[in-house]
C-alpha cells in the first residue's frame, strides 16, 4: 500500500492548485497538510490536516508560515509538494516530488510589479523578506529528486530562474464531467480572482462600454469593493462574490462564453473548465492558455490586452459563433481530464 502524503502551502481560495491538491489526494487516499485553512473554508469528505500559521499582517503570516514548514516532520515514503513555502519540509529521507505551480513570483518574473504596488516604506520589508526566503526556497527546491510543473509555460519559467531543465509537465486536472452545456443564456461570464494581476478591471471597463451586453463576475477577491464601486452604474454588470462549485458551474454551464485575460499565467484551470462545459474563452494570448484555447477553434485570444481589443473580441464572439464551437471545446477540455492528470502523475510516484 503506497504511503504518501500531500503538502499544500495553505488554502485561502479553492482555486487550481486547491483543486489539483485534493483530487490527487482523495485519489491517493491519503491526507493533505496545510499551512493554514482561512476561517469559514469547507472542505467536505477531504482529509486535511492544518499547522495553524498565523494569518493576518502579510510579513508576520510570511515568516510563521516558514517556520511552520521548516519545523515539520513527514513520516511518510513519499511527500508531494505543492505550493512555494511547503518545500521547506523537504529535509526528509522520503522520495520528494514537487509539483510546481510557478517559481514564486514575487521573487522572480514579478518581484517589480509587487514592489511598484507597495507603499514606499514597505517596499525595504518585502526586499528584506525575499532576500531572507529566496535561499531557502532554491535549497528546497534542489532537494527534491523530481521536479512537475504545472505546463510548458511554467517549466520554461523555471529553466530560466532556477537554471533547471529536466522538469516533467503534468497539467492539471479538471473536472470535465462536472461541467456540461446546458443552454445559451444572455450573459458573459468571468470567473478570475479580482485581483490586479487578472485584470478583471478591464472587463469590467469594456462591459461599460457595451450596455447591451450582459457580464456576470462570480469571483471574489481583495479588489471586490473597488469593482463594485467602478461599476456601480452599469446596470449590465452584475457581481456575485465567491460562490459555491455548484452555482459556479451553473453559471458556467449557461452563459454565452468566459473572458479569462490574466497577466502571463501559469496555466489557468477556469479556461479548461468553460471548454468542458462547451463554451468558449475569450482569453490573453500569453502564458498558459496558449497551451490550453486553441484561437479561433475553442475561442478568441486577444494578442494587446485593452479595453478596444477586449470589445472588439466579444463582438467577434456572438451567442451565434460562440454555439458553433460548442462540441470542439468539449473535445478541446477533454484532453485535461483528471484520469490522465493521474495516470500520468501516478508514474512518478
Amino acid at each position: 500500500m503506497l504511503k504518501a502524503e500531500v503538502l499544500h502551502d495553505y488554502f485561502a481560495i479553492k482555486g487550481g492548485g486547491e483543486k489539483l491538491v485534493l483530487s490527487l489526494a482523495e485519489h491517493l487516499n491519503v491526507p493533505v497538510t496545510a499551512g493554514f485553512i482561512k476561517a469559514g473554508m469547507s472542505f467536505d469528505g477531504s482529509n486535511i490536516n492544518s499547522l495553524k500559521a498565523f494569518q493576518g499582517f502579510f510579513p508576520l503570516q510570511f515568516l510563521s508560515l516558514i517556520k511552520r514548514w521548516q519545523a515539520y516532520q513527514a513520516v511518510a515514503d513519499t511527500v508531494i509538494f505543492s505550493g512555494v513555502y511547503a518545500p521547506l519540509a523537504a529535509k526528509t529521507s522520503a522520495k520528494k516530488i514537487l509539483y510546481c505551480h510557478t517559481p514564486p513570483r514575487f521573487i522572480y518574473d514579478k518581484k517589480h510589479y509587487f514592489l511598484a504596488r507597495l507603499p514606499a516604506w514597505q517596499r525595504p520589508i518585502l526586499q528584506a523578506l525575499i532576500h531572507y526566503f529566496q535561499p531557502l526556497y532554491e535549497q528546497a527546491f534542489a532537494d527534491m529528486d523530481i521536479i512537475i510543473a504545472n505546463s510548458e509555460h511554467v517549466k520554461r519559467r523555471i529553466a530560466k530562474h532556477l537554471n533547471y531543465h529536466e522538469a516533467k509537465v503534468i497539467y492539471p486536472p479538471c473536472d470535465v464531467s462536472g461541467f456540461n452545456w446546458q443552454t445559451q443564456g444572455d450573459y458573459y461570464l468571468s470567473t478570475a480572482r479580482l485581483d490586479s494581476l487578472k485584470r478583471v478591471e478591464l472587463i469590467v471597463k469594456a462591459f461599460m462600454q457595451m450596455p447591451n451586453k450582459k457580464l456576470i463576475v462570480a469571483s471574489g477577491g481583495d479588489e471586490y469593493e473597488n469593482m463594485r464601486q467602478l461599476a456601480q452604474s452599469a446596470s449590465n454588470i452584475h457581481f456575485t462574490n465567491w460562490i459555491d462549485e455548484t452555482r459556479l458551474k451553473e453559471l458556467v454551464a449557461n452563459c454565452i462564453a468566459t473572458i479569462y485575460i490574466p497577466i502571463d499565467e501559469d496555466f489557468g484551470i477556469s479556461p479548461v473548465e468553460s471548454m468542458a462545459a462547451g463554451k468558449p474563452v475569450i482569453g490573453a494570448a500569453e502564458g498558459g492558455l496558449l497551451e490550453t484555447v486553441v484561437n479561433g477553434e475553442t475561442g478568441i485570444l486577444i494578442n494587446d490586452v485593452e479595453v478596444e481589443s477586449l470589445i472588439e473580441a466579444v463582438e467577434q464572439n456572438p451567442a451565434k459563433r460562440a454555439l458553433d464551437m460548442r462540441f470542439v471545446c468539449e473535445q478541446r477540455a477533454a484532453l485535461f481530464n483528471r484520469q490522465i492528470f493521474l495516470e500520468k502523475i501516478l508514474a512518478y510516484i
